[in-house]
């Protein structure tokens, strides 16, 4: 469950271990996302440009209608006045397409982005998972996205147009007065100091509040997960709290930026605005005193609010901005995160047909999160094509680390393991998993029908053969008394069936891959006695020219296994038929005796 923290890499206070930048140019990282819609993004810039430099002449045309009123020829005031609606019409069609074009830009870039993160992380192997949450993720691919999605579709363009009329009005300011615009610079310093102190405090902040944001998530996402736990152990009270305590960690982190940037917000704004006053003060005296006209001091009007409204808007943007940056930093972190299990540049290619001939040759491994404990310690076996293989043992024997192993989810620490003579380390990873079956020890069920489940073994098959494989499962009876039938949703992770008719399923769909290698992790422990009579009937069927290796801790499901394998502390400590073990009255010989009691004598 949860701690009062973000597990791991995501913890506040840790950010500089996850990213040492401090600057914008996180947002840098999302050029490589942006070239490939390098036409959609200069249309857009060009739109964005264009609305600019009409909100600019705008003023112009004003000039000319104050400077007219006292005209006594009516058209050309008329056509001033024409003319200034024609400017509004061209700003109003330019902002729409400036809008369309930014926003289907952003969209479709973080579109990218989401995919490219979960085509990134649907590769990692389960150490990538030990250290980061599955919630963390999640977070990261919808909240950072969103957050990338303002900036993209909104607020960058916003930032680029206010940033050319800041630059536009200040020159055409300087073209209508210099002598004001010389005293509005002099407010400038005095604007850019808090944003520069009060953005750095405010980027940490945004950090900050992100990371709790997917610690919460983090947590929610545990918790749902195993809500029949948490309920069976009546730990709902203590849930709800945890929840809510990283909740309001994550509350607290928003308050402080959120009041941060209006603080920020209220210095830049009232700093502006007092500047504008004390020039425009001075300008109607100039007017009075005829060294400008009406219309040039309501041009120069029009001008500073236009800066004055940049700056503004540039002093909130920025705080978006950051936010975009960290969660830039984030994705980019998913993006670049090196894998401890990789394929080879120069993958070789597995023969073809596979036999399932598997070595083991000194394996010796420790999990990440256990480095000290070795969970295989110099394993050497030999497995010939056709052959089942049972391994048994105490729990921690290193017994399903033996099929990750063999699945290359980790890499041994030293040793090796191969298929049909073939390093798996010199193969890619998705080449030789098409040879392999499993049906885990904790079966999967996706929130989908009984037949999209099992078809999940081998996407073409018909629904005949998915039909077939149920039934060579025991699987076909109960599916069919499901209200639907193989049509029925089965709910997320199975919450529709038992834990029985979970690893039935699971079991269909290895049948249905129909590989030439099989293993089974425990893959009958949840079936009652009937099914699981059913299942090793089918099991046998199965294994006939296939290459199975068996995990259990049922003796009475590995009794007919060609060779049994003996493992305790991560070694190998006997291997051989039931008969020869039970006789050398050893590790096996005790095991039998706890779960056979009597049944031994009667061998």
């Amino acid at each position: 469950m949860a701690a009062s923290k973000p597990p791991g890499p995501v913890a506040p206070g840790k950010s500089d271990e996850r990213a040492k930048s401090r600057r914008l140019g996180a947002l840098g990282a999302l050029v490589p996302f942006l070239m490939p819609y390098r036409g959609l993004m200069f249309a857009a810039i060009a739109a964005l440009v264009s609305t600019a430099m009409i909100s600019l002449a705008l003023p112009l045309a004003v000039r000319r209608v104050v400077d007219n009123f006292d005209t006594e020829n009516a058209h050309i005031l008329d056509q001033y006045f024409a003319a200034a609606l024609g400017i509004a019409g061209l700003l109003a069609i330019g902002t729409g397409l400036r809008y369309a074009l930014v926003t289907r830009l952003g969209e479709r870039v973080v579109a990218d982005i989401r995919k490219a993160v979960f085509d990134r992380v649907i590769g990692m192997s389960p150490s990538f998972f030990e250290q980061v949450m599955t919630g963390e993720v999640l977070s990261r691919i919808t909240t950072d996205t969103t957050l990338i999605l303002s900036v993209i579709g909104s607020s960058i363009s916003i930032a680029l147009r206010n940033l050319l009329i800041f630059i536009g009005g200040l020159i055409l300011m300087l073209l209508t007065s210099a002598k004001l615009t010389g005293l509005v610079l002099l407010i400038v310093p005095a604007v850019i100091v808090p944003i520069l102190v009060l953005g750095r405090r405010l980027r940490a902040l945004s950090r900050e509040n992100q990371d709790w944001i997917a610690a919460s998530s983090g947590n929610a996402s545990e918790t749902l997960s195993a809500v029949q736990t948490v309920q069976a152990y009546t730990h709902e009270s203590s849930s709800k709290e945890q929840f809510s305590k990283v909740t309001e960690l994550s509350y607290d982190a928003a308050r402080r930026r959120v009041f941060t940037r209006a603080i920020m917000t209220v210095i830049v704004i009232f700093l502006v605005f007092a500047g504008i006053v004390g020039v425009l003060w001075i300008g109607a005296r100039d007017v009075r005193a005829g060294h400008m006209t009406q219309g040039a001091l309501v041009q120069f009007v029009i001008y500073s609010v236009m800066v004055a409204g940049g700056v503004a808007a540039l002093s909130e943007i920025w705080g978006e901005l950051q936010r975009a940056a960290g969660a830039t930093e984030r994705l980019v972190e998913l993006l670049q995160t090196s894998d401890s299990v990789q394929d080879p540049e120069s993958a070789e290619m597995l023969p073809q047909p596979v036999t399932g001939r598997i070595t083991l040759e000194d394996v010796t491994f420790a999990y990440p999160a256990r480095p000290k404990t070795k969970a295989l310690d110099g394993v050497s076996l030999a497995i010939e094509p056709g052959e089942t293989v049972a391994f048994v043992g105490p729990s921690g024997a290193g017994k399903t680390t033996v099929i990750q192993m063999i699945l290359r989810f980790y890499d041994p620490n030293a040793g090796r393991i191969t298929l049909d003579g073939m390093d798996l380390s010199d193969l890619r990873r998705d080449d030789f998993r098409k040879a392999i079956a499993l049906v885990p020890q904790d079966p999967v069920i996706f929130a989908a029908s009984a037949l999209d489940n099992i078809r999940f073994g081998r996407p073409e098959a018909s629904d005949e053969e998915v039909h077939a494989a149920a039934k060579a499962a025991a699987a076909h009876d109960f599916i069919s008394a499901l209200p639907d039938g193989y049509d029925a949703y089965l709910g997320e992770r199975g919450v529709m069936l038992s834990g029985g008719q979970k690893q039935r399923i699971a079991i269909a769909r290895a049948i249905l891959r129909d590989a030439p290698v099989l293993l089974l992790d425990e893959a009958t422990s949840a079936l009652d006695a009937e099914s699981e009579r059913a299942v090793q009937s089918a099991v046998v069927t199965l294994s006939e020219g296939r290459t199975t290796l068996i995990v259990a801790h049922r003796l009475a499901t590995v009794k007919k296994a060609d060779r049994i394998v003996v493992m305790d502390q991560g070694r190998i400590v006997a291997s051989g038929r039931h008969d020869t073990l039970v006789a050398e009255d050893g590790l096996y010989a005790r095991l039998a005796r706890l779960q056979f009691t009597d049944g031994i004598a009667a061998e």
